[in-house]
């Protein structure tokens, strides 16, 4: 148990690393092009990178997917959310960014008791999301799809002012469809090997790379106003963390995740996300 999270760990600290250096593509390439072409562009030069592992491996089959509403409602949520951050880095540096995006566990906490009365907070709904996709589609058909679906509606929205690629943009995008395959497939993967409270917390280191590459790029550094504002973030977002998993006894041995008996899937025992998660896939189509 102890190997398979500090392996999950492990990746998700990978998948943050790299996905800070494919969001500094992200910030060059909105200086030339509109957000939601940008958001496009980083959907189809990832598919490629994506697919070519199954066809190595000869397993289309790992792509069909099983629940298409999941699939739908990742795809549109994939599109606000990347737009929405693209626009953001284009305007601001990557540690700014960051020190927003990173806010979103004390947003979910705030409209956790309004919107679900406390029964079942956000954490617990990621829990559930993850653990309904991936107990029936692969870690590879999650990640085509939801890319595959959001490019698709990008592409659409976008075509009305398509501005040409220059040609020496094009070795970005060779760069950012590798780096965004590869860390949304980290990812995933991370969120499928432990339960969110384990790897979730990593996701903070997101803002030292931010400010690493904000220096090493474009020269300059965060303000002590952004620091301060960040290092609270963290902080708060870690206690909400740290409370969750009391509050769930993530650690005890009934929470912990165990391999499932088919497909070597991660299965997580909880009481109130497995009855919940449950539900869900009976309702489900």
């Amino acid at each position: 148990m102890r190997e398979r999270r500090l392996r999950a760990i492990a990746i998700m600290i990978a998948a943050v690393a790299i996905f800070s250096f494919m969001d500094a593509l992200l910030k060059l390439l909105a200086a030339y092009y509109p957000p939601m072409q940008v958001a496009a562009l980083r959907g189809a030069t990832s598919l490629p990178f994506t697919l070519l592992p199954v066809l190595l491996r000869r397993r289309l089959q790992d792509l069909r997917p099983r629940r298409w509403p999941m699939h739908l409602l990742r795809g549109v949520l994939s599109v606000l959310v990347l737009g929405g951050f693209i626009y953001a880095v284009r305007v601001l540096s990557l540690a700014n960014a960051y020190a927003v995006f990173l806010s979103a566990p004390l947003i979910v906490a705030a409209l956790s008791v309004p919107l679900l009365g406390e029964r079942i907070d956000g954490r617990n709904w990621l829990a559930i999301a993850v653990r309904v996709m991936t107990r029936s589609d692969t870690t590879v058909s999650v990640v085509f799809w939801t890319v595959g679906l959001m490019t698709v509606f990008t592409t659409a929205i976008s075509a009305p002012g398509w501005v040409p690629i220059e040609h020496a943009h094009w070795k970005w995008l060779l760069g950012l469809g590798l780096l965004a395959a590869v860390a949304q497939y980290l990812l995933t993967e991370a969120f499928r090997s432990a339960p969110p409270s384990v790897v979730t917390p990593f996701e903070y280191t997101a803002l030292l790379w931010g400010v690493a590459i904000d220096r090493v790029v474009w020269h300059v550094l965060p303000s002590a106003r952004v620091c301060i504002g960040g290092g609270l973030v963290i902080a708060t977002g870690l206690y909400l963390i740290w409370h969750q998993r009391r509050l769930t006894g993530s650690e005890s041995p009934r929470e912990t995740w165990q391999p499932a008996a088919e497909k070597g899937r991660m299965l997580r025992h909880s009481s109130t996300v497995e009855v919940v998660a449950r539900k869900q896939e009976e309702d489900s189509p």
